[in-house]
Protein backbone atom coordinates (compact mmCIF):
# COMPACT_ATOMS: atom_id res chain seq x y z
CA UNK A 1 0.00 0.00 0.00
CA UNK A 2 1.25 3.53 -0.66
CA UNK A 3 2.10 5.52 2.43
CA UNK A 4 1.24 8.96 1.03
CA UNK A 5 -2.30 10.14 1.72
CA UNK A 6 -4.59 11.88 -0.73
CA UNK A 7 -7.15 14.14 0.89
CA UNK A 8 -10.85 13.80 0.26
CA UNK A 9 -10.79 17.35 -1.15
CA UNK A 10 -8.13 16.39 -3.69
CA UNK A 11 -10.08 13.28 -4.71
CA UNK A 12 -13.18 15.44 -5.21
CA UNK A 13 -11.14 17.87 -7.29
CA UNK A 14 -9.83 15.06 -9.50
CA UNK A 15 -13.41 13.99 -10.21
CA UNK A 16 -14.05 17.37 -11.84
CA UNK A 17 -11.66 16.68 -14.70
CA UNK A 18 -11.66 14.15 -17.52
CA UNK A 19 -9.04 11.44 -17.74
CA UNK A 20 -7.22 12.89 -20.80
CA UNK A 21 -6.64 16.15 -18.90
CA UNK A 22 -5.29 14.20 -15.94
CA UNK A 23 -2.97 12.29 -18.31
CA UNK A 24 -1.77 15.57 -19.85
CA UNK A 25 -0.84 16.97 -16.44
CA UNK A 26 0.91 13.78 -15.34
CA UNK A 27 3.09 14.01 -18.47
CA UNK A 28 4.43 17.39 -17.28
CA UNK A 29 6.29 15.68 -14.42
CA UNK A 30 8.38 13.53 -16.83
CA UNK A 31 8.26 10.60 -14.41
CA UNK A 32 8.04 7.96 -17.14
CA UNK A 33 7.58 7.62 -20.93
CA UNK A 34 4.35 9.06 -22.31
CA UNK A 35 3.25 5.62 -23.49
CA UNK A 36 3.22 4.26 -19.92
CA UNK A 37 0.79 4.47 -17.01
CA UNK A 38 -2.62 4.00 -18.61
CA UNK A 39 -4.73 1.05 -19.75
CA UNK A 40 -4.92 0.11 -23.41
CA UNK A 41 -7.95 0.05 -25.71
CA UNK A 42 -9.16 -3.33 -24.50
CA UNK A 43 -10.52 -1.68 -21.35
CA UNK A 44 -13.69 0.18 -22.34
CA UNK A 45 -16.21 2.14 -20.27
CA UNK A 46 -19.54 0.35 -20.05
CA UNK A 47 -21.32 3.60 -19.19
CA UNK A 48 -19.60 6.47 -21.00
CA UNK A 49 -21.95 9.18 -19.70
CA UNK A 50 -21.02 8.69 -16.03
CA UNK A 51 -18.78 11.21 -14.32
CA UNK A 52 -15.09 10.32 -13.79
CA UNK A 53 -14.29 7.46 -11.43
CA UNK A 54 -11.54 8.07 -8.85
CA UNK A 55 -10.33 5.68 -6.17
CA UNK A 56 -7.75 3.17 -4.98
CA UNK A 57 -7.27 -0.28 -6.48
CA UNK A 58 -8.66 -3.26 -4.55
CA UNK A 59 -7.29 -6.05 -6.69
CA UNK A 60 -8.22 -9.68 -7.29
CA UNK A 61 -7.84 -12.46 -9.81
CA UNK A 62 -10.90 -14.05 -11.38
CA UNK A 63 -11.58 -17.48 -12.80
CA UNK A 64 -14.75 -19.09 -14.20
CA UNK A 65 -13.61 -21.97 -16.42
CA UNK A 66 -13.79 -24.61 -13.68
CA UNK A 67 -15.32 -24.89 -10.23
CA UNK A 68 -13.29 -23.86 -7.15
CA UNK A 69 -11.74 -26.62 -5.05
CA UNK A 70 -13.70 -25.35 -2.07
CA UNK A 71 -16.59 -22.96 -1.65
CA UNK A 72 -19.20 -21.95 -4.18
CA UNK A 73 -19.75 -19.51 -7.01
CA UNK A 74 -18.53 -16.02 -6.10
CA UNK A 75 -16.15 -17.60 -3.60
CA UNK A 76 -14.06 -14.79 -2.13
CA UNK A 77 -16.67 -12.03 -2.38
CA UNK A 78 -17.23 -11.73 1.37
CA UNK A 79 -13.48 -11.71 2.04
CA UNK A 80 -13.05 -9.08 -0.63
CA UNK A 81 -15.54 -6.59 0.82
CA UNK A 82 -14.15 -7.26 4.30
CA UNK A 83 -10.75 -6.21 2.98
CA UNK A 84 -12.13 -2.84 1.89
CA UNK A 85 -11.87 -1.74 5.50
CA UNK A 86 -8.10 -2.28 5.51
CA UNK A 87 -7.48 -0.47 2.22
CA UNK A 88 -7.54 3.12 1.05
CA UNK A 89 -10.95 4.55 0.29
CA UNK A 90 -12.86 4.67 -1.88
CA UNK A 91 -11.86 1.32 -3.40
CA UNK A 92 -12.04 0.53 -7.10
CA UNK A 93 -12.35 -3.23 -7.68
CA UNK A 94 -9.79 -4.36 -10.27
CA UNK A 95 -9.95 -7.91 -11.62
CA UNK A 96 -7.54 -9.84 -13.77
CA UNK A 97 -9.44 -12.60 -15.57
CA UNK A 98 -6.93 -15.46 -15.69
CA UNK A 99 -8.99 -17.58 -18.08
CA UNK A 100 -7.63 -17.31 -21.60
CA UNK A 101 -9.86 -16.45 -23.30
CA UNK A 102 -12.47 -15.33 -20.76
CA UNK A 103 -15.35 -17.81 -20.60
CA UNK A 104 -17.86 -15.96 -18.41
CA UNK A 105 -18.75 -12.53 -17.03
CA UNK A 106 -16.70 -11.14 -14.16
CA UNK A 107 -19.46 -8.89 -12.88
CA UNK A 108 -23.23 -8.52 -12.88
CA UNK A 109 -26.02 -6.88 -10.91
CA UNK A 110 -25.47 -8.71 -7.60
CA UNK A 111 -21.72 -8.10 -7.47
CA UNK A 112 -21.95 -4.43 -8.43
CA UNK A 113 -24.78 -3.81 -5.97
CA UNK A 114 -22.61 -5.42 -3.29
CA UNK A 115 -19.55 -3.34 -4.14
CA UNK A 116 -21.48 -0.08 -4.27
CA UNK A 117 -23.18 -0.82 -0.93
CA UNK A 118 -19.73 -1.33 0.65
CA UNK A 119 -18.40 1.96 -0.71
CA UNK A 120 -16.64 1.04 -3.95
CA UNK A 121 -16.30 3.78 -6.57
CA UNK A 122 -16.29 1.42 -9.57
CA UNK A 123 -15.00 -1.78 -11.14
CA UNK A 124 -12.45 -2.68 -13.82
CA UNK A 125 -11.88 -6.12 -15.29
CA UNK A 126 -9.71 -7.53 -18.05
CA UNK A 127 -12.63 -9.90 -18.66
CA UNK A 128 -16.31 -9.42 -19.46
CA UNK A 129 -19.46 -8.09 -17.83
CA UNK A 130 -23.20 -8.80 -17.94
CA UNK A 131 -26.49 -7.44 -16.54
CA UNK A 132 -25.56 -4.18 -18.22
CA UNK A 133 -29.03 -2.60 -17.95
CA UNK A 134 -29.36 -3.43 -14.26
CA UNK A 135 -25.86 -2.19 -13.42
CA UNK A 136 -26.44 1.00 -15.41
CA UNK A 137 -29.37 1.76 -13.12
CA UNK A 138 -26.94 1.65 -10.18
CA UNK A 139 -24.86 4.48 -11.68
CA UNK A 140 -21.81 2.34 -10.89
CA UNK A 141 -18.86 2.86 -13.26
CA UNK A 142 -17.61 -0.36 -14.88
CA UNK A 143 -14.85 -0.99 -17.39
CA UNK A 144 -14.33 -4.28 -19.21
CA UNK A 145 -13.24 -6.06 -22.40
CA UNK A 146 -16.62 -7.24 -23.64
CA UNK A 147 -19.88 -8.87 -22.63
CA UNK A 148 -20.73 -12.51 -21.82
CA UNK A 149 -24.22 -13.56 -20.75
CA UNK A 150 -23.34 -16.21 -18.09
CA UNK A 151 -21.18 -16.32 -14.95
CA UNK A 152 -19.73 -19.83 -15.23
CA UNK A 153 -17.98 -21.13 -12.10
CA UNK A 154 -16.79 -17.69 -11.05
CA UNK A 155 -14.51 -17.33 -8.05
CA UNK A 156 -11.54 -15.22 -6.93
CA UNK A 157 -8.36 -17.27 -6.46
CA UNK A 158 -6.46 -14.32 -4.90
CA UNK A 159 -7.30 -10.91 -3.52
CA UNK A 160 -5.01 -7.93 -2.85
CA UNK A 161 -2.27 -9.09 -5.21
CA UNK A 162 -0.68 -7.35 -8.21
CA UNK A 163 -2.80 -7.89 -11.33
CA UNK A 164 -2.26 -7.28 -15.04
CA UNK A 165 -5.12 -5.41 -16.69
CA UNK A 166 -5.18 -3.51 -19.97
CA UNK A 167 -1.44 -3.77 -20.44
CA UNK A 168 -0.68 -2.46 -16.95
CA UNK A 169 0.39 -4.02 -13.68
CA UNK A 170 -1.91 -2.66 -10.98
CA UNK A 171 -0.93 -2.95 -7.33
CA UNK A 172 -3.30 -2.78 -4.37
CA UNK A 173 -3.71 0.86 -3.40
CA UNK A 174 -2.83 2.38 -6.78
CA UNK A 175 -4.78 5.59 -7.39
CA UNK A 176 -6.88 5.27 -10.56
CA UNK A 177 -8.85 7.76 -12.64
CA UNK A 178 -11.24 6.59 -15.35
CA UNK A 179 -13.94 7.89 -17.66
CA UNK A 180 -15.25 7.23 -21.19
CA UNK A 181 -11.73 7.85 -22.52
CA UNK A 182 -10.06 5.08 -20.49
CA UNK A 183 -8.26 4.52 -17.20
CA UNK A 184 -4.98 5.97 -15.95
CA UNK A 185 -2.91 5.63 -12.79
CA UNK A 186 -1.97 8.75 -10.83
CA UNK A 187 1.24 8.43 -8.77
CA UNK A 188 0.05 9.08 -5.24
CA UNK A 189 2.90 11.41 -4.33
CA UNK A 190 1.93 13.88 -7.07
CA UNK A 191 -1.85 13.39 -6.87
CA UNK A 192 -2.54 16.66 -5.06
CA UNK A 193 -0.38 18.64 -7.48
CA UNK A 194 -2.10 16.99 -10.45
CA UNK A 195 -5.54 17.80 -9.06
CA UNK A 196 -4.68 21.47 -8.59
CA UNK A 197 -2.94 21.85 -11.97
CA UNK A 198 -5.72 20.52 -14.19
CA UNK A 199 -7.69 23.76 -14.30
CA UNK A 200 -4.61 25.77 -15.29
CA UNK A 201 -3.77 23.25 -18.02
CA UNK A 202 -7.29 23.55 -19.41
CA UNK A 203 -7.03 27.34 -19.33
CA UNK A 204 -3.87 27.13 -21.44
CA UNK A 205 -5.61 24.93 -23.99
CA UNK A 206 -8.55 27.34 -24.01
CA UNK A 207 -6.32 30.02 -25.53
CA UNK A 208 -6.23 28.00 -28.77
CA UNK A 209 -9.82 26.82 -28.58
CA UNK A 210 -11.18 30.32 -27.96
CA UNK A 211 -9.15 31.72 -30.84
CA UNK A 212 -10.56 29.10 -33.20
CA UNK A 213 -14.08 30.06 -32.11
CA UNK A 214 -13.53 33.75 -32.80
CA UNK A 215 -15.08 35.47 -35.83
CA UNK A 216 -11.86 36.09 -37.74
CA UNK A 217 -8.99 33.62 -37.75
CA UNK A 218 -5.85 33.22 -39.84
CA UNK A 219 -2.75 31.01 -39.69
CA UNK A 220 -0.58 33.70 -38.05
CA UNK A 221 -3.10 34.34 -35.32
CA UNK A 222 -3.48 30.61 -34.84
CA UNK A 223 0.29 30.30 -34.49
CA UNK A 224 0.35 33.05 -31.84
CA UNK A 225 -2.39 31.31 -29.90
CA UNK A 226 -0.54 28.02 -30.06
CA UNK A 227 2.67 29.68 -28.86
CA UNK A 228 0.88 31.26 -25.91
CA UNK A 229 -0.68 27.91 -25.04
CA UNK A 230 2.71 26.18 -25.20
CA UNK A 231 4.38 28.87 -23.08
CA UNK A 232 1.70 28.58 -20.40
CA UNK A 233 2.02 24.80 -20.28
CA UNK A 234 5.81 24.98 -20.14
CA UNK A 235 5.62 27.45 -17.25
CA UNK A 236 3.20 25.15 -15.46
CA UNK A 237 5.55 22.19 -15.99
CA UNK A 238 8.48 24.12 -14.51
CA UNK A 239 6.50 24.95 -11.38
CA UNK A 240 5.28 21.38 -10.98
CA UNK A 241 8.79 19.96 -11.26
CA UNK A 242 10.00 22.27 -8.52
Amino acid sequence: MPTAAVSAADLDLLRRFDTPTVCNVIELFDLHPRTYGYMDRRIQACYPKLTPMVGFAATATFRAADSPKAGCAYSGLVEQVEAFAQGLRPPIVVFQDIDNPPVAATFGEVMCTTYKAFGAAGLITSGAGRDLDQVEALQFPCFCDGVICAHGYCYFPQINVPVHVGGMTIHPGDLLHGDRNGVTRIPVDIASAVAHACEEYMAAEAVVLNYLKSERIDPKGYGRARNECRERIEALARRLKR
